[in-house]
């Protein structure tokens, strides 16, 4: 019974651990040609530093990091294009620009 219990309370603790970090991020379009994204974690943990890409057509447009404020600003692509919040493996969060308003 001693076994099982700290077996439970193992599985508990992983399964917090694998929420507290969820991906999250959203994007608006400014009105002015660029669009700005906010990115961070479900635990309320900043993303500052997380790379930030923008593809189009499967190719690369802009590779950067999110800043200080977990923030990227871009100029608005013509046609379909997607943002990209890439925390790692099993941590990427991608939008199309068709969602974003």
């Amino acid at each position: 019974m001693k076994t099982f219990g700290f077996t439970l309370l193992l599985i508990m603790v992983f399964s917090v651990a694998a929420y507290a970090h969820t991906p999250l991020m959203s994007c608006f379009d400014e009105g002015d040609g660029t669009v700005t994204c906010e990115g961070g974690f479900s635990d309320g943990s900043s993303s500052s530093g997380v790379e930030f890409m923008v593809k189009q057509n499967g190719n690369l447009v802009m590779r950067t990091k999110m800043n200080e404020f977990s923030e990227v600003n871009f100029e608005k692509p013509k046609g379909d294009y997607q943002a990209i919040f890439n925390a790692g493996e099993g941590h990427v969060v991608t939008i199309n620009g068709k969602d974003i308003f």
